[in-house]
């Protein structure tokens, strides 16, 4: 992903509320079964890491990354964002990279 690329993504990450928010469980099979449908559904996803999730929430966006096969966007404080293209519904049409 290029950086205007992920400009763009940022921009409309801006304008989303949080879908998911990450407690204290932290990561379990369920929640990462939920961001990728929620990833399949909507191509970008904002998730919140509550306070009482003792985990860093960048080593969790790290690891969601890897396991739903998504771009962390951005971590900002404890909001985390994703982006996933999907195959079927396609959303949002990314500017062309040179």
């Amino acid at each position: 992903m290029t950086s205007k690329q992920r400009a763009y993504l940022k921009g409309l990450a801006m304008n989303i509320e949080p879908i998911l928010s990450l407690g204290k469980a932290s990561l379990t099979p369920e929640f990462t079964n939920s961001v990728a449908e929620a990833l399949a559904a909507r191509e970008l996803v904002k998730i919140n890491v509550l306070k009482n999730c003792m985990d860093d929430p960048r080593e969790i966006a790290a690891i969601i990354a890897e396991r739903t096969k998504s771009e962390i966007v951005q971590v900002i404080g404890r909001k985390i964002v994703f982006y996933k293209e999907s195959k079927d519904k396609k959303k949002i049409e990314l500017p062309k990279s040179k």
